[in-house]
């Protein structure tokens, strides 16, 4: 095994933090499978003690970008994910928002997992309706066309995270790599909404945004959720044209009543498929009002709206028009391609 982390593992040892080169190099050397898990959970542990800087993440997700397998969009294409880890079990709202933007003209590249921390992933709750998340690589692009949605499987854009996978496990703790997930769009979108686990994390990812040369972002986090919602203040840090701001998104800022989370307490990917379905055939309450708010979010980070109340009601359209929901259906038939 190669000995090249050691020079990272004893600079941060001695309580230094690296530059987005150094961290580039380090992740480099990890994701080629030439680290020891002895050695890349030395690494990550030291990060984390410490905490992560934005030079890290950044040049750790430089690493990670450089061996991905990437996959075309079309300009203005966005993503809208969150980090997980929030532990709190919630019907899948990324995934929802992720049909209601798209039934509004905007192409939603959509980046995510399985479950990890959480009941249900977004690959889950897909699969579950019926979504072929393992679609051919070469028609990617072609689903999102036709579809103005498609699922990018993280596990199989970024094959290399596969030699951090024992040491992530054996540590059973977060570490950098909860971060990197979310910033590394297989389509190299420029646009995203991405939730975060704790409200700290906001403006960090949000400058490590900015570094890595994104247009527009709006990091979020609700109540101890990794997404906006209507149980009370959200934390929200937006890019845009290089500029950072951070503010409070109440509920009524949007025009939408509060609820607490246990309003959209979530179940098996059974239980939040039949959910997601029925929201996007009309379904009122709280779970509809949590995806639109988000939508909203969503279409301000897309350019098309500066207004959070705008913005409901342009996805409030595309639910009751039914394109959220025939964003769904052409999903499921164009992703059934062998």
């Amino acid at each position: 095994m190669s000995a090249n982390l050691k020079p990272f593992i004893a600079r941060l040892a001695a309580g230094e933090t690296l530059s987005a080169d150094q961290a580039e190099a380090a992740f480099d050397v990890i994701m080629s499978g030439e680290a020891t898990p002895a050695q890349i959970g030395g690494l990550l542990m030291a990060m984390r003690i410490r905490g992560e800087t934005v030079a890290e993440i950044t040049g750790a997700v430089r690493a990670m970008r450089a061996r991905m397998t990437a996959v075309e969009a079309p300009a203005g294409a966005i993503d809208v994910c969150g980090t997980g880890g929030d532990g709190a079990g919630t019907l899948n709202v990324s995934s929802a928002v992720t049909f209601v933007v798209a039934g509004c003209g905007v192409p939603v590249a959509k980046h995510g997992n399985r479950a990890l921390s959480s009941r249900t992933g977004g690959a889950d709750v897909l699969t579950a309706m019926g979504v072929n998340v393992d679609a051919p690589m070469d028609a990617l692009p072609a689903i999102l066309a036709a579809a103005g949605c498609v699922f990018l499987f993280a596990p199989r854009h970024h094959p290399s995270m596969r030699h951090a996978a024992g040491p992530r496990v054996e540590l059973g703790t977060r570490t950098i790599f909860n971060l990197l997930g979310p910033l590394a769009n297989p389509a190299r979108v420029k646009a995203q909404l991405t939730g975060v686990f704790a409200p700290d994390w906001t403006r960090p990812m949000a400058e490590t945004l900015a570094a890595l040369g994104h247009e527009s972002a709006w990091i979020v986090h609700g109540m101890g959720l990794d997404e906006l919602t209507t149980a009370g203040s959200n934390h929200v840090t937006a890019l845009r044209s290089g500029q950072i701001s951070s503010f409070i998104v109440e509920p009524e800022d949007a025009g939408l009543p509060r609820a607490p989370v246990s309003a959209i307490q979530g179940g098996d990917a059974a239980f939040n498929a039949a959910a997601l379905e029925a929201m996007l055939q009309g379904a009122p309450g709280a779970y509809r009002d949590t995806v639109l708010l988000n939508a909203a979010a969503a279409l301000i980070v897309a350019g098309r709206t500066d207004d959070l109340r705008h913005g409901v009601s342009i996805a409030g359209d595309s639910i009751a028009s039914g394109a959220a929901f025939a964003a769904l259906q052409t999903l499921r038939r164009v992703s059934a391609v062998t």
